[in-house]
């Protein structure tokens, strides 16, 4: 049996017959050709003789070559993987990588089946020959036991591209210099030295769409293919055309003025619109000129100037126009001395039992530390307020830990944070405004249990953020516990872990300036049974006269403590009547403010777009309709701002037209 099996292996390899890797019926003329001899070391490259490591055999019915011998003929680089146990042969056509024992080669980095898996002959790797043709594009011819593979060794050149960017991407006619980039790349690696182009201008004259095309030619002779960019010239650019209209020329004073701006561009592109004199209202009589200049994205400018007439006519005056007209959040210009004219309402208030901790001093942090610490059970409100100048990020954290024998659960409700913010205007506005809209919102208590022995971080929202250098931040903040927690108050770097130093860390002194402390009757009441509005009145707030303010304690060393200014009460303003057509307004006496007031569940910020500068500037907060209302205003004094305020409530002219 076998003999008969090696018979007929014998008589098929002994079989003349051709192929190649595409079927073709006549082999074309090939650079390179290798004579090979089945069972012979013997091999032939084109008119040299040399020997191959292993001679050529054949198992079941496939012939093998030596793989490394014949790869070599071919001019490919031999290496082999120990990390992925493969032979490689890297050449200028091809990526060849073998595994023994698997008929799955890898060829130019896909997966090709082989017609045999290769092996090892006396420490060579043997190639099915079928597969060695396949893959490197050979033609195979076998007639006896001579073996002929033939393939092209010289690799077509490939053209150069001509590629190339015009620069810039708006052109305009005989404005624009045109700048071309040469992107050209030459896989050959040989220089350019010959170009031609169609289409090329330095400057285009006209507008319209262009083709612009090159070709460049290698050192070799090769010319590449032509590369065409297409263009717009645009016309050249005009000047924008400044317009406007008003809606009649001549005015009354106190009447409102409607500015319609008419002007163009040619591409659309007014980039800036500046007025001049387009007051909204006058209130002096004459010729008043307005101006409107425009400039489009190009620089160019243009303006125009019209005059309008105000008679002598008064439809409002200053007072009665800002009072009637001025949006409700933002301010208008008041008389500082007109105010203290009008009628200064007494009023007493009705304190709660409502705790609250403001954490204000030091206001300005010099170093780390504990800020602040006392020990409080039930509802409590923390204010804090302070500014980093301790010269590197910080973060500020609330801790409480569990001195008892028991759990003890804690709950945070509203916060309202501003901050951190190098501008603690902003901070007192944005602290107030969010927590105002807290109490609106009136969230789900955030519970968590402390167990006895624990220290828990009780407020994140505090630690968020770092605090940079000269950063302000404030915040309030309402919490719960069931039972006596000690509560701290610390500040460390923003890299630090807050419990690896907290036992390290010492008692901030007080600045000597500011206020801390831990203060009960915190909730204020005030209710004012008598109508108002009907003639120009006002009551003040953080005055310390008739709102007095509360005593405490500071807890880190039991000295008496007053809250001056009052920052940090809440308070709840009842005014059941207010006449019609009143307005309610506030004034900033102490210099500048800046904050928020919850009106009939409104948020109305002071103010919206600024704050009040000093005691000639007023927000707006409400205005009543035809009827009398009942009015009830929430509101917390906002840190950082100045004292007193004067509510005031002021009749309302009537409309005219």
């Amino acid at each position: 049996m076998k003999f008969l099996k090696w018979l007929v292996v014998l008589s098929f390899l002994l079989t003349p017959f051709a192929y190649a890797s595409e079927s073709t019926a006549a082999a074309p003329d090939y650079s390179d050709k290798l004579t090979l001899t089945i069972g012979s070391t013997n091999m032939k490259h084109n008119s040299t003789f040399t020997k191959a490591a292993q001679p050529v055999t054949a198992i079941n019915g496939v012939s093998f070559i030596p793989f490394a011998s014949v790869a070599a003929q071919y001019g490919y680089k031999i290496s082999y993987n120990a990390q992925t146990k493969e032979s490689i042969a890297i050449g200028k056509q091809h990526s060849l990588k073998f595994k023994l024992n698997s008929t799955i080669a890898n060829v130019d980095g896909n997966n090709v089946k082989l017609t045999g898996a290769p092996y090892v002959l006396n420490g060579s790797l043997m190639m099915p020959l079928r597969s060695w043709g396949k893959v490197t594009g050979s033609m195979v011819a076998v007639s006896g036991k001579t073996i002929t593979l033939s393939w092209n060794a010289v690799v077509q050149p490939q053209k150069p591209s001509a590629d190339f960017e015009v620069q810039p991407a708006e052109i305009y006619a005989g404005e624009t210099t045109v700048n071309y980039i040469d992107r050209s790349y030459n896989p050959a690696d040989a220089p350019f030295i010959d170009e031609r182009w169609e289409g090329r201008r330095d400057v285009f004259e006209e507008p319209g769409r262009y083709i612009i095309t090159r070709q460049v030619r290698d050192v070799n002779g090769y010319w590449s293919d032509p590369y065409s960019v297409t263009i717009t010239v645009k016309a050249p650019n005009q000047p924008p055309a400044a317009s406007f209209t008003t809606d009649k020329l001549t005015y009354r004073i106190g009447e409102d003025v409607q500015y319609i701006d008419l002007s163009t561009d040619d591409e659309n592109s007014i980039i800036r619109r500046t007025w001049t004199g387009n007051d909204k209202v006058f209130f002096e009589p004459g010729e008043k000129q307005i101006t409107l200049e425009v400039e489009d994205r190009h620089g160019l400018i243009h303006s125009v100037t019209k005059t309008i007439t105000v008679t002598d006519e008064v439809l409002y005056t200053k007072d009665e126009y800002y009072r009637l007209f001025t949006p409700v959040g933002e301010k208008m210009p008041i008389d500082s001395g007109a105010m203290l004219k009008m009628t200064s309402l007494p009023y007493t208030f009705h304190s709660e039992e409502a705790q609250m901790v403001r954490s204000n001093s030091p206001e300005t942090l010099l170093q780390e530390g504990i800020v602040y610490e006392t020990q409080l059970s039930g509802q409590v409100r923390f204010l804090f307020h302070n500014v980093n100048q301790i010269g590197y990020p910080v973060k500020m954290y609330l801790l409480a830990t569990n001195n008892n024998r028991s759990p003890v659960n804690i709950s945070t409700g509203s916060i309202g944070t501003g901050g951190p913010d190098p501008y603690v205007e902003n901070t007192a506005k944005m602290s107030t405004i969010r927590y105002l809209q807290s109490l609106i919102l009136n969230p789900s208590p955030r519970w968590m249990t402390i167990k006895p022995g624990e220290t828990k971080e009780v407020l994140p929202e505090l630690s968020k953020t770092p605090m940079k250098m000269k950063d302000v931040l404030t915040t309030y903040a309402d919490l719960y516990a069931d039972q006596e927690l000690q509560f701290k108050i610390v500040v460390v770097a923003s890299n630090k872990n807050v419990f690896t130093e907290l036992p390290y860390l010492t008692q901030m002194p007080r600045d000597g300036k500011h206020v801390r402390g831990t203060f009960y009757k915190s909730d204020r009441s005030i209710e004012m049974s008598d109508i108002l509005g009907d003639t120009e009145e006002y009551i003040k707030l953080g005055d310390r006269t008739m709102d007095t303010y509360l005593d405490g304690i500071d807890d880190t060393t039991g000295a008496l403590e007053y809250n001056v200014g009052n920052f940090g009460v809440l308070y709840k303003l009842s005014l059941p009547h207010v006449a019609p057509h009143t307005l309610i307004a506030l004034n900033a006496r102490g210099g500048y403010y800046t904050g928020a007031f919850m009106v009939n569940g409104q948020v109305v910020p002071v103010t919206k777009s600024s704050i009040l500068k000093d005691n000639r500037e007023a927000a707006v907060l409400y205005r009543t309709g035809d009827s009398e209302e009942s009015v009830e205003i929430v509101f917390t004094l906002a840190a950082g701002s100045n004292l007193p305020l004067a509510m005031m409530f002021l009749p309302l002219p009537e409309k005219r037209s």
